[in-house]
This record gives structure tokens, sequence and C-alpha cells, in this order.
């Protein structure tokens, strides 16, 4: 396994975590590069489609974390962005660092993975679309995880319409509707504001507490900066001002029809959404328990409610998912994800994982530093430690001790953490980008 500037790297994927490994290997010094991507442009789950494709934006999305905190370390977001840009304004940044830095010179785009194999010798044999076969010395898997839907299993049938959150693109086509959205994350606190504008009735279906955390929190800052600026006090301390925060400006959640969340603050996913509570107050949304069962268009819950609907939006998140591999080699759709800093394999030393974590925060900062690491280490600058194996179980073990178990939170971590332990790995020698300097492929 060559680890030195001469090594041909592939890249699976375009999106944010790809074109980031893609420039910090040209960093790293490295030019034999391919990033293959199986759409028509740069951006990943960030292509909106108004059908069904591997992108889940739908017409209204925002990004949930704010600006300053989303941005990649070395290219800000222009300052005239809103504080939560709206996704055809994220396409267009991911674009523009994509041309800044000379990535998009090294993408293959309308070009598909279809199997990546590892040889006796820790290279890569990767089969294209085409049947065309490439030999590559190390792989990145950018491919995503917000692509594969997850859906809930409930007793009996449901006769109306039933759709994942994935296949969900715009309000439009339920207005006059009842509609039923399941989940209590991100996409499904969206869906239900939008649906609810132009529907006859629409409902949330949680089967547990959630914590909503407003937008904007105190002094008009983001709820993410301002978490940033605790983000140093010891968690004994910060997670109490945290919660302490939140109840401030939200209060008891039962007071919006919700159930009270049984964990701690920081041990599930957050949901950033400063409308659902207001839609709820304001009888717009209808909060709903878990479903029991389907009867037809009936939807029975487990408190005893019933109610009919002509559409059901299951926001139940995604499996992760590498069809590329096959399943007796890599498959991490249930159970642990034992790799290193959620990037580095034990088995496979010349495989890579960028951006396949769920952070308390946002993706895109994490991927940059975990891709210069890889990048440095390809390169020969960085050396893995002997006790990786070890590590690894511990990092698994935190993951389980801190958040609740579900399939979404065997990739979580917390943002700051996270990017912590990844610079603290980065060698001191690490190369900047030349001031003023754009790759030449």
């Amino acid at each position: 396994m060559k680890r030195d500037t001469s090594a041909r790297v592939c890249v699976i994927g375009a999106g944010p975590s790809g074109i980031t490994a893609g420039k910090n290997l040209l960093q790293a010094g490295l030019r034999h590069i391919v990033i293959y991507e199986k759409g028509d442009q740069v951006g990943g789950n960030w292509v909106f489609t108004p059908e069904v494709s591997h992108s889940s934006v739908f017409e209204t999305t925002h990004i949930i974390s704010s600006r300053r905190m989303s941005q990649y370390a070395d290219y800000p977001m222009p300052p005239d962005y809103p504080d939560y840009p709206s996704h055809q304004q994220v396409l267009a940044y991911f674009q523009g660092y994509a041309r800044h830095f000379g990535v998009t010179d090294y993408i293959r785009f309308n070009t598909e993975v279809v199997r990546a194999e590892k040889l006796p010798d820790e290279t890569w044999q990767i089969t294209l679309g085409d049947g065309t076969v490439e030999h590559f010395d190390h792989l990145l898997v950018a491919s995503g995880h917000h692509w594969d839907p997850r859906l809930p299993h409930y007793p009996g049938t449901f006769t109306g319409q039933f759709l994942h959150s994935h296949a969900y693109k715009s309000a439009a086509p339920f207005r006059g509707q009842r509609v039923l959205v399941i989940g209590g994350g991100n996409s499904a606190c969206d869906i239900a504001v939008e649906t609810s504008r132009v529907s006859a009735f629409t409902a949330i279906s949680m089967r547990r507490g959630y914590y909503i955390i407003p937008k904007f929190m105190f002094f008009g800052l983001p709820s993410d900066v301002l978490a940033d600026r605790l983000a140093w006090l010891p968690d004994w301390l910060r997670v109490p001002l945290l919660r302490t925060a939140l109840w401030l400006h939200v209060g008891d959640y039962r007071q919006y029809g919700l159930e009270r969340p049984r964990h701690g603050i920081l041990q599930a996913h957050l949901v950033a959404n400063s409308e659902l509570l207001y839609f709820l107050r304001h009888g717009k949304v209808h909060p709903r328990r878990d479903i029991e069962r389907f009867d037809g268009q009936t939807v029975h819950f487990v408190d005893g409610r019933r109610e009919d609907y002509d559409v059901i939006i299951a926001a139940t998140g995604f499996r992760i998912s590498f069809p590329f591999f096959d399943p007796a080699f890599i498959n991490f759709a249930d159970g642990d994800v034992p790799l290193y800093l959620r990037v580095f394999h034990p088995d496979h030393p010349s495989l890579y994982f960028i951006g396949l974590v769920q952070p308390l925060g946002s993706i895109w900062p994490l991927s940059d530093a975990q891709s210069k690491l890889v990048a440095n280490y390809i390169a020969g600058r960085y050396h893995l430690p002997p006790d990786m194996r070890q590590r690894i179980a511990r990092e698994v073990a935190q993951i389980k001790r801190q958040f609740i178990q579900s399939p979404r939170h065997t990739i979580e971590v917390e943002y700051h953490k996270h990017l912590w332990a990844i610079e603290r790995e980065i060698p001191a020698d690490a190369p900047a980008w030349p001031a003023g300097e754009r790759a030449a492929s």
C-alpha cells in the first residue's frame, strides 16, 4: 500500500464530504485523484430535484446549523448569506468551494461506482456503471448516509398514501388532505410545519419526547453559536447551562402537547426548529403519541385515539448503506460502527470513511478535518496509533454510554469533542493551502 504523494486515490461522491476530501488530498500534495459522482454536478444530497432522487432536500429546506458553524474552515460562506441559508445558497457554496480549490477538475460526473473490491495487496478494484474497471491504492467513501430510507413497521395495513420523507419534495400535493407525519427529527418537524400551511389537518406522531431547540436563543444568537461559546466548559457545568437556557426559552414541552424527554439534553440528536412549537400552540400542527396499528385509513394511537388520514409521511431516518460493497465485507446498517475517529477501519488500512457521522452540529467542518487527517496519512505524515483497536472499543463504548440506543445514534458524535479529537491527531507539518493557488489536474 503506497503512502506517499504518488499514490492513486479514489473518492466516491462529490457531495460536501467528497469535495473537501478532494481539496485536502490536493493540499497534502496528492494529484492522482479521481472523484466519482453519479450525478451531473457537485452537491450530493443538496442537489434539489422536484422528482424523487438521491437527494432528500425538499423545496423549502434550509440548513439546521448556522452559517458560521457550518462553513469549511478556510472557505467562509458569503457575508450576505443569512444565518440559516437555503438549499439553493448551500449548493452554490459547495460548487464555489469545488471550483475555488480546483476540485472540479478531478470529478468524473455521471459515473456510478457499482462495485468496490479490496485486492490481496490492499489496493482497490473499482467497477463503474459502464463496466469500466479502475485500480487505486486508497479508497475514500464519501457517499453520504441520508439516501436509503428506513421505513417503520406497524401492525395492520394503511390504505391511504404512504411515503418516506425522502420522497417528500413540497407541500403542494397535500393541499386539502389529512396528513400524519411520523417522527420527531428535523425532517419530521419541518414537513409537519410545511404541510400544515396547505393541508386540511396535519398531525405529528412522536414515539418519545425530543429536545426541540429554537434556531435563535439569547441575544439573537443562533443556538449552535451559543453552544459554541460554552463548548470550553466542563460537562458538569456546560450541560446544565444548556438545559437551563433551553428551559428559559421553551418551558415544559407538555404545554405544547408533547412528551417530556426522558433522556439528557446531549443524549440524543437535537432538533433545531423555531416553527413547530409555534404551530403546535396555534393549533396548526397537532401532537400525537406513537402508533399502535393501522386499519385501512384509520390510525390507532397507543393512547386510544383513532383518526383517519389520507396521507402518512414517515420521517423515520435512513439506513447506513454502501451498495458498492459486498455486505459480507462492510455492513453498518445495524449495530456498531467500529471505526477509529469514525474514519479508519482496523482491518482495511487503505479504506477511509468521510462524513460518516451524525453530529450535534454540522457535518461539513468535521468532514474537512477528517479528510485532512486521511490525506496526511496517505502522504506519510501521520501514523495510526498501535492501540487503534482499543481506542475504537472505547469510542463505541462512549457512544453507547452517552446516547440512547437507536440505529441513528450508532454514528452520533458531539461536534466540538469530535473535531478536537481529530485536530489533536493532525501532524504539525501538515501543509496549508498555498495562498492564491489553484491546484492543476
